[in-house]
């Protein structure tokens, strides 16, 4: 399992420990990733997502994972959860 939010696309990033003395040595940034049950309003499912805490605030900041799937970005979105905006958009699609 890799270590990158599934609704994001953020993932680990690299850096350097610097001491007083300037001495450089590598470091790895990693995301703050909870593992969180989301409900789709649209398909009436819960789905368990990996997701940062920045994601899971923009999620509900936009209204819930349907929302936030519809606004998002498809390249940034994990192979799942291109599958679920999928399933959203085909299932919103029929309701019109």
């Amino acid at each position: 399992m890799s270590r990158s939010c599934e609704l994001t696309g953020k993932g680990v990033q690299s850096g350097n420990n610097v001491s007083h003395a300037n001495n450089k040595t590598k470091r790895k940034f990693l995301p703050n990733l909870c593992s969180v049950t989301l409900i789709s309003d649209a398909l009436g499912q819960r789905f368990r997502l990996r997701v940062s805490a920045a994601a899971l605030r923009s999620v509900e900041h936009r209204g819930g994972l349907d929302a936030f799937l519809l606004k998002a970005d498809e390249n940034e979105l994990s192979m799942r959860a291109r599958l679920l905006r999928r399933q959203i958009v085909k299932k919103a699609a029929e309701a019109a």
